[in-house]
């Protein structure tokens, strides 16, 4: 989770912020306040939410049943489709909700929860994707070491470790929100709770707050997309020396999905990072989170099957053994 730069902290001063009352409720601005817009946009998000759902859990169903993908490229696919479909379900049902609700509102408890749930699914995807990517790396560069290394006890180890880091890092940034208190503006301009509008309605100064998620989603961001870039450049010189066309062909249409997948899922979050402030920032934000925690759990799980010969040949193995 980046930190966009056009950041700004509202005005107060302390006298105001201890004698205010701390507010429990906030209004989601939402996407759109126009009515003729509400049921078309309603329908397009419960069908995008249904199809995720779909597409997720039945990748989760289908390397659960074929016992020749419990390897580890296919446990990282299915802890990240798992991923996928629970980021989905933690905004997705909001946004269906806040379509046709008056009020818009969310306690503050729904909304620590949500945030909480956003955090820990973000920072676990970052390190699933590092890990697939070095599995890659093994199974390119070291073919012949790649059942030893790579091995599924390894590969749990890295799950495990991928998940208690996704459950520090949301902790901690949900325990400094509650040094934070909030009295005079309790919208936020944002279709779901996210750290960066709450840090801009709170009476008190976030700046450690700010500094926190700078220093730690920083760090995680940083430590992931290197793993990501190095892995996949010895894999690109790898795939160069050889001269044979069909596994040049192969090793791209192997590493060809989590490419795609890696660029779409860091591309919103780039593009937040290093965006200047404008009068649109706003908007953007929302947008690249739009894009960030709907559309990619949507396309994971096609841009895996459709690319994956293995994935293909199971499902309808699966299909003319069950229909």
């Amino acid at each position: 989770m980046f930190i966009a730069f056009h950041f700004r902290v509202p005005p107060s001063n302390d006298m105001d912020t201890k004698n205010a009352t701390s507010l429990t409720k906030f209004v989601l601005a939402g996407l759109t306040d126009q009515q003729e817009w509400q049921i078309p946009l309603f329908l397009v998000f419960l069908g995008i939410y249904l199809i995720t759902m779909v597409g997720n859990l039945g990748l989760i169903v289908l390397i659960y049943n074929e016992p020749h993908l419990h390897i580890p490229m296919y446990l990282f696919l299915g802890s990240l489709a798992f991923m996928d479909a629970w980021l989905s379900s933690t905004v997705t049902p909001k946004i269906l909700v806040n379509f046709f609700a008056t009020s818009k509102m969310i306690s503050l408890s729904e909304c620590m929860i949500q945030l909480f749930s956003f955090s820990f699914n973000a920072t676990i995807e970052c390190f699933l994707l590092a890990a697939m990517a070095y599995d890659r790396y093994v199974a390119i560069c070291k073919p012949l070491l790649h059942p030893v290394i790579m091995t599924n006890r390894l590969c749990i180890r890295l799950l495990v470790l991928s998940f208690l880091g996704g459950l520090l890092h949301a902790l901690i940034h949900i325990g400094l929100l509650f040094r934070l208190t909030f009295c005079n503006y309790n919208i936020i301009n944002q279709f779901y709770c996210d750290i960066m509008p709450l840090f801009r309605i709170s009476c008190t100064d976030p700046l450690i707050n700010v500094l926190m998620v700078f220093i730690f989603s920083g760090s995680i961001q940083v430590f992931t997309i290197l793993t990501v870039l190095v892995s996949y450049t010895l894999v690109l010189f790898t795939i160069l020396k050889r001269k044979s066309v069909q596994g040049i062909r192969k090793a791209f249409s192997t590493c060809g999905a989590h490419l795609l997948s890696v660029s779409l899922y860091y591309g919103p979050l780039l593009f937040m990072y290093v965006c200047p402030g404008s009068a649109q920032g706003d908007d953007q934000d929302m947008m690249d989170s739009l894009f960030y925690t709907v559309i990619i759990p949507l396309l994971n799980p096609i841009i895996y099957s459709l690319r994956n010969k293995k994935v293909i040949n199971s499902l309808a193995k699966m299909l003319k053994r069950n229909v």
